[in-house]
C-alpha cells in the first residue's frame, strides 16, 4: 500500500509540463522583444490574437501591434519586461488546451507592470491569444493616479 501512495503523492507534486511550455512561450516572448526580433515575437502570437497595453487607446489586433512594433523594432530597439512571478493555470483536464496566466513583470522605465492573459494549444504549440500590459497601482495611491487621468 505504501509504494502505490507514494506514486500517488509524487504524480501531484511532479510540475505541469503543459505550464512549463507555457512558461516558455511566456520567456521567449520577452526574449523576443528584448532582441527586437520582430519575427520571433510575432511568431508566439496566434494570427486572431489580441494585445491590449497601458494606454487606453492600445487594444490592437496583432496586425496593429505589429505596426506599432515596426518603428522600434526595426531600428534595433525592443522592450523588456522580465517575469518575477507568475502563476499559469491549464484547463481542466478534458481539455488542456487553454492556459490562463498572471505575471508579475520589472521595466527599467515602468518599474513594475503586470502581464495576464490567455494562450490557446495549436499544432504549432501553446501560442498568445491576448495579452494585457498594466500598471500596477497601489490602492494607497490610486485616488492620486485617476486624479491625475481625469485631469487631462
Amino acid at each position: 500500500m505504501l509504494i502505490p501512495l507514494i506514486a500517488a503523492l509524487a504524480l501531484q507534486s511532479a510540475p505541469d509540463p503543459a505550464q512549463a511550455e507555457v512558461a516558455a512561450v511566456l520567456d521567449q516572448l520577452n526574449a523576443a522583444s528584448s532582441a527586437a526580433d520582430a519575427e520571433a515575437y510575432f511568431a508566439l502570437y496566434t494570427p486572431d490574437a489580441r494585445f491590449v497595453g497601458t494606454d487606453a487607446t492600445e487594444h490592437w489586433t496583432i496586425d496593429e501591434l505589429r505596426q506599432y512594433a515596426a518603428g522600434s523594432f526595426g531600428s534595433g530597439r525592443g522592450w523588456s519586461y522580465p517575469a518575477t512571478e507568475r502563476t499559469i493555470t491549464i484547463a481542466p483536464i478534458e481539455c488542456r488546451c487553454i492556459a490562463w496566466f498572471e505575471e508579475k513583470l520589472v521595466n527599467a522605465s515602468y518599474g513594475v507592470t503586470r502581464g495576464s492573459g490567455v494562450l490557446r494549444l495549436t499544432d504549432d504549440g501553446w501560442k498568445i491569444e491576448q495579452y494585457v500590459l498594466s500598471f500596477a497601482v497601489p490602492n494607497d495611491r490610486a485616488d492620486a493616479v485617476v486624479d491625475v487621468i481625469q485631469g487631462d
